[in-house]
């Protein structure tokens, strides 16, 4: 895979496919994370007198029809005060302003309006990567999805390389996939064994423990032979649940924190065999055996929380979780929307060794998976 780092591209004109599906609010960025994860690869792109044309999408809009409230309009608009020049926002793939010289940064339309993006359009990839002179793909969170700007773009682009941010991502995963240091430990949460099974898996061959949280820890619980109340949990998964509980690396809590509502009415601290056939679990608390092995790790994988955490009556476990941690010596890497927003409130990010911004993509690519975008850019790396 060619790096954006090894290139010249001195006053070149790069198309750059970014992640900057941020959250909105009365047209202005509520959380600009995303953003922020961008500004290497395009400091490095306007250090070097290069010109850019960023692409995103945001939201997931009905494809070919303009939709005021998918606009990316207040991203242009936050990248402007944040480079205090401004971000010129193109509405049209035909429009002559794109690289005109007038402005350093342009951002292109949300990518979702163009028909042909969902589809991975050989058209309009052609079109995407015939804009500029290097087609730079950085959006690590997109990286899973065969599309028009994460795909054919790259495939069809002269010059294709990975931005910073992809670099650094599949730099700091791959360490965690294939380089990793024991003791490895995995903590999974989440709502679904369903929808990281397949991460369970893999890790389960890999890593000596796998600590589990939220109704992905329910399903594990019920299928280890505790009643679980009203409980989410997957019925579906019960019987793969026990086949992995087989081999002895599943840790399960012998604390819970339940209650009859989600509100919070009659809140108790319950062990395992305790459980009420109305109550539900909605927060896992970690034992002395837990914090033991946290601390003798020498690599964390973190995807989920333990509990419901952004109620602050269900919030201990993963609270916990965060400060053992940010106090590991290991090399620990994060992933996921939720852990991420865990990370945000009970500790900096600076505490965790990486912090991915892949959620999907994150999930595929620790399965051993290799995403779309990056097969294209190692093909365009052989010659292929």
């Amino acid at each position: 895979m060619i790096n954006l780092s090894s290139l010249d591209i001195a006053n070149k004109n790069l198309v750059i496919r970014v992640d900057m599906n941020v959250p909105l609010k009365d047209s202005k960025v509520l959380d600009a994370t995303r953003i922020k994860a961008c500004l290497p690869t395009i400091e490095h792109a306007l250090s070097n007198n290069a010109r850019i044309l960023l692409i995103s999408h945001l939201g997931r809009p009905s494809e070919g029809n303009f939709e005021e409230k998918f606009s990316l309009q207040p991203v242009a608009e936050y990248i402007s005060n944040l480079f205090n020049e401004k971000c010129e926002l193109i509405n049209s793939l035909e429009s002559k302003d794109i690289f005109n010289g007038k402005f350093n940064v342009q951002l292109l339309e949300n990518i979702r309006f163009f028909e042909g993006e969902k589809s991975n359009s050989a058209k309009l990839g052609k079109i995407l990567a015939s804009l500029g002179d290097i087609y730079v793909f950085d959006a690590f969170g997109t990286a899973h999805r065969e599309q028009a700007s994460t795909h054919s773009a790259i495939e069809q682009a002269n010059i294709a390389c990975a931005g910073f941010l992809l670099e650094r991502e599949n730099r700091n995963l791959t360490k965690v996939l294939n380089n990793y240091e024991n003791p490895y430990i995995a903590v999974i949460g989440g709502a679904k064994v369903s929808t990281k099974l397949e991460l369970i898996k893999s890790i389960n061959n890999e890593a000596q423990n796998i600590i589990v949280g939220g109704g992905i820890a329910n399903t594990f619980i019920k299928a280890a032979g505790f009643k679980i109340g009203q409980s989410l949990y997957e019925e579906s998964m019960l019987d793969i649940a026990k086949s992995i509980l087989e081999k002895n690396k599943i840790v399960l809590p012998d604390k819970v924190i339940t209650s009859e509502t989600f509100e919070g009415k009659n809140i108790q601290k319950k062990s395992l065999d305790e459980i009420e056939d109305n109550e539900m679990i909605l927060d896992l608390l970690l034992k002395e055996e837990t914090y033991s092995i946290l601390d003798s790790a020498k690599t964390i994988l973190w995807n989920g929380p333990m509990g419901v955490f952004e109620n602050k009556l269900f919030e201990q476990g993963t609270r916990d979780l965060s400060e053992t941690i940010a106090k590991s010596s290991a090399f620990s890497i994060a992933g996921g929307g939720e852990t991420l927003s865990a990370i945000n409130k009970y500790i900096n990010t600076d505490d965790v060794s990486y912090c991915s911004t892949g959620g999907g993509a994150f999930l595929e690519f620790m399965e051993g998976k290799t995403l779309p975008s990056i097969s294209a850019l190692n093909a365009k790396n052989t010659g292929r």
